[in-house]
């Protein structure tokens, strides 16, 4: 089966120059936790109600996805996740040798978009979370919500490539919500949600695990897409 949008998609990360993907990917993680962080603040502040406070969080995180997927994934793949930079690295659509770069772009987004957030609500730009979120059924959740998320991008670049923007934001807020951790599933976001003490945090002793679970969780859907999906005469 022929592949059109993901070819011509690899073709342009192709001639993209490596610092203009890095620096998408740092601005695609910046805005991604600029909008967790900061619409997580702006729920706690306008409502005591904690389902409506997460409903609005959910739909500015995957509204947001759709947009930076949708604008960036010409120019860097759009990952915005370790993890996911991670399972293509695996799959040797992105080179083991810019793997490093692309995760320390990545993180370094997603500080800056917590402290960006921060600013913009007059906090403190970075504080140690507090939010206790450890235990197996935490780390099962963030498992199963990071295997569902790259299923989701593995799946939709075989089938549907110009449907992994919707494919992306329609995971997260499904996940938000069948898992007990509502889905961070993202080793960056994680580690930036450990620098914000309000409603999306974490604490920062609970983040390597979690990060652990992701990346167990995508390399498990890696293998399964690759069964799934793979290529049939």
């Amino acid at each position: 089966m022929a592949r059109p949008g993901h070819d011509e998609l690899m073709d342009n990360l192709d001639r993209t120059p490596l610092p203009a993907r890095l620096g998408a990917e740092f601005l695609g993680t910046l805005l991604l936790v600029t909008a967790v962080v900061g619409s997580g603040i702006m729920a706690q502040r306008l409502t005591q109600d904690a389902g409506l406070a997460l409903l609005a969080n959910t739909l500015a995180t995957a509204a947001i996805l759709v947009v930076l997927v949708s604008i960036f994934a010409p120019v860097s793949g759009a990952h915005f996740n370790p993890a996911v930079s991670l399972v293509f690295a695996v799959r040797r659509e992105l080179p083991v040798s810019e793997l490093g770069l692309y995760v320390g772009a990545q993180l370094i987004g997603g500080i800056a978009g917590t402290a960006l957030a921060h600013l913009m609500f007059d906090l403190a730009p970075l504080v140690s979370g507090v939010q206790a979120r450890t235990g197996p059924s935490q780390w099962l959740a963030e498992a199963v919500a990071t295997f569902a998320l790259v299923l989701a991008i593995l799946g939709g670049i075989r089938f549907r490539p110009d449907a992994v923007p919707w494919l992306v934001g329609l995971t997260i807020a499904s996940a938000y919500w069948f898992t007990a951790s509502t889905s961070f599933a993202n080793p960056a976001v994680t580690l930036a949600r450990g620098f914000t003490a309000t409603f999306s945090g974490i604490a920062l002793t609970d983040v390597p695990a979690f990060v652990v679970a992701q990346i167990a969780g995508a390399l498990i859907a890696a293998a399964v897409a690759g069964l799934l999906f793979a290529a049939r005469r």
